[in-house]
């Protein structure tokens, strides 16, 4: 019996399903995100792609999920009832915050909203010293005393954060016991599970988040699996996390902060598997759905990750505008530019567009469903980038008078314009937009975008890529099959995995090096026994980190460690945090004194190992399936290709539209197109004397 492996990431507009089956064959599905409950959508597209393949439920070997569910319920606040238990006299953290402001320079700035209001918010007896020896021991009857009046005001989540619990979780784990006792219906958190770091803040923010979705997750995947199951699926359910690697369900519920990006991650990590299959040293993903656009860095196969990200930012590209989240993430930049996001006029007479979003309902214009406000996919019709016919492969008409019609009342008649004229200033706007992301996302690290090659996914990605490259002055694009479903396919690349972290400080040439390898000791341990519980015995990889800083500094930077016994590679882990500070600020110090903060460990099993089909190189170039007029800043006869019908070898040059169910591939005229053995498009800017005697000018100014 052929067994099948799916993927299905269900995104703002789109749920996008990816299937492989253990012959090395892949397929594609898509449909529209379904509202308030994205599991209908979740089902119905498995539903469809079971009955469409001739398919069973119990050939699902295992079904791998992201979701923007967590990250969606934060943003709107719309989670459960929560209050939050700390120390006597730490009742005003949340809204202490971190005593900065992420704008110095506007009066009237606008910290985001804790999400426990104050009145919730309940104090005990109790003290830690900072190095995790009790001061004061809690007074459970006080304990006692405010889980009923938590009860008695319809509390539905509790967060416990006691001050210094990183060092000692003691008292948070005598606090819920005194729950188990007295209010057991309540869904309860605890900080030193959560996020057993330093810093009160960050960690009372992150507990309070994980309990605030913890029931509206625990229904949902509960809900999920038990749908399933009627269904005969009897295969490994797992959830994709931030970090890039899957978890169980029960981890998930256990700590759906940790799933809080799961859906967005997966075109990273689709690029990074194709990195290391096609020995690409640098890769910038470029991933535009339906609602957003994101972009992350690949270096030698490894997707760049963070442990700090924000919720919910007042201003996007202001750091500390939004709510903070200790988790480890994927690192990425996010805008507001899909192919749902509404173009429109502002007061100052500019066009504008996003980050507001059409969504799935009512959509954009030419879905037909009732939407009347000009999108950037609509825009893209008008110009000829899609075919009204062929979206989704046909299952979807899109109305181009419709588009056409919502351009010209919102956009084309208040500048002053032709609907073909206000198009395509949306479809440049927008990639402006997106190209000013990248260009920042990767100068804070460090880097020149103009040393990678563009990965693109997303349904709206492959459209948009090729005018963002020249944008940015990258050369070579990569487009992967099913590039509209990437994130689903990425999910399949994924091991199972589990982080942990624990601080420690100390100043590195005085460390007890004996206490840092108890704590790496007992966290690989921990992973390992949970990969085992998972089914995983063997095959398995552990990864040490340390945060780490110049003494004085207020900000540290993750540093890979050896494995062994740490003590003994002193010197070893000093020239990997000098090499890692330089590659970040050009120039290591060689006398200040260094520190530790947190010492962070991945244990995950084996990547899975994919036998996909590849083909063979043709002898000659496809016919043309058509052409049409698509407008590149003038109208253009181009002609345009079926995906399907290109093999390997195969060589054409633009302007060119390249059509599949899932997406569609514009080919600007200053590229050429050829297919490697996997089927990946690869698009080759040629680069303009111009563009060369610029370059020239700049390396000449910095030198």
């Amino acid at each position: 019996m052929t067994m099948i492996r799916a993927g299905v990431d269900i995104g703002g507009t789109f749920t996008d399903l990816v299937f492989i089956t253990s012959d090395g064959e892949r397929f594609f599905g898509k449909t529209l995100t379904t509202y308030p409950d994205p599991s209908e959508g979740f089902i119905k597209g498995l539903d469809e792609n079971m009955k469409k393949h001739g398919w069973s439920y119990d050939q699902l070997e295992s079904i791998i999920h992201g979701t923007t569910l967590v990250v969606n319920a934060l943003i709107e606040r719309n989670g459960a009832k929560t209050a939050l238990i700390t120390t006597e006299g730490f009742r005003d953290q949340l809204e202490i915050a971190s005593e900065s402001r992420y704008d110095l320079y506007d009066l009237m700035v606008d910290n985001p909203a804790p999400l426990v209001p104050r009145h919730l918010r309940f104090t005990v007896p109790e003290r830690l010293t900072s190095d995790g020896s009790v001061y004061k021991p809690v007074d459970e009857a006080k304990v006692e005393e405010v889980f009923q009046e938590i009860v008695a005001s319809g509390v539905e989540a509790v967060a416990v954060c006691l001050l210094h619990s990183y060092r000692n979780a003691a008292h948070e784990q005598q606090v819920r016991e005194v729950a188990k006792r007295v209010a057991p219906e309540l869904h309860l958190s605890i900080s030193s599970e959560v996020s057993p770091e330093i810093r009160e803040y960050q960690r009372s923010s992150t507990t309070v988040a994980n309990v605030f979705v913890k029931p509206l997750v625990e229904r949902y995947l509960t809900q999920l699996e038990q749908t399933l199951t009627e269904r005969g699926f009897r295969g490994t359910f797992l959830m994709m996390l931030s970090g890039g690697g899957t978890c169980t369900v029960e981890t998930a519920i256990q700590f759906p902060i940790r799933i809080l990006e799961s859906g967005p991650v997966g075109g990273t990590i689709a690029g990074a598997h194709y990195s290391k299959q096609a020995d690409e040293d640098h890769v910038l993903v470029f991933d535009m759905g339906g609602t957003t656009a994101k972009a992350s860095l690949v270096d030698q196969g490894v997707p760049l990750t963070t442990t700090e990200f924000e919720v919910g930012r007042a201003d996007r590209f202001l750091k500390g505008s939004g709510m903070p989240v200790k988790v480890p993430v994927v690192e990425m930049i996010e805008i507001g530019a899909g192919g749902g996001s509404i173009a429109g006029v502002n007061r100052l007479g500019l066009l504008k567009v996003g980050p507001k979003s059409a969504s799935s309902v009512p959509g954009p214009a030419s879905y037909g469903q009732g939407g009347t406000e000009p999108t950037v996919t609509d825009a893209d019709l008008v110009l000829g980038y899609l075919n009204p016919d062929y979206f989704l492969g046909g299952d979807m008409r899109l109305d181009v008078e419709k588009a056409k019609e919502a351009i010209h009342k919102k956009v084309a008649k208040p500048l002053g314009l032709d609907p073909v004229e206000a198009a395509w200033g949306i479809h440049q706007v927008v990639n402006e937009n997106m190209a000013s992301a990248a260009r920042i996302h990767a100068v804070e690290k460090g880097k020149d975008v103009r040393n990678y090659s563009l990965y693109a996914s997303g349904g709206a990605g492959p459209v948009h890529v090729g005018n963002v490259a020249n944008i940015l002055g990258v050369n070579t694009i990569v487009l992967p099959v099913g590039a509209g479903v990437n994130s689903a396919f990425g999910f399949l690349t994924s091991p199972l995995a589990f982080d942990f972290v624990r601080s420690f400080y100390g100043r590195l040439h005085e460390l007890n090096w004996a206490h840092v390898m108890t704590l790496v000791t007992e966290m690989e341990e921990e992973g390992k026994q949970l990969l085992a519980r998972a089914g995983v015995g063997e095959g398995i990889t552990v990864i040490r980190k340390a945060d780490m800083k110049y003494r004085g500094q207020t900000h540290e930077i993750t540093v890979s460690l050896p494995l062994g016994n740490l003590g003994d590679q002193e010197e070893e882990i000093v020239n990997r945090f000098k090499d890692a500070y330089r590659e970040l600020y050009a120039e290591a110090n060689e006398e200040m004194e260094i520190e530790t903060l947190n010492w962070r460990v991945i244990v995950q099993g084996q990547e899975p190992v994919l036998q996909l089909k590849s083909t063979e190189e043709s002898g000659f170039n496809p016919t043309e399936k058509a052409t049409r007029n698509v407008y590149f800043g003038e109208w253009i006869d181009t002609p345009v290709y079926e995906r399907e019908q290109l093999f390997a070898g195969v060589q054409l040059k633009g302007p060119a539209i390249i059509e599949e169910r899932e997406s569609t591939v514009v080919v600007p005229p200053a590229f050429l197109v050829t297919l490697d053995r996997s089927h990946n498009i690869i698009l080759e800017r040629k680069v303009t004397d111009q563009e060369v005697s610029t370059d020239a000018q700049q390396s000449t100014t910095r030198i």
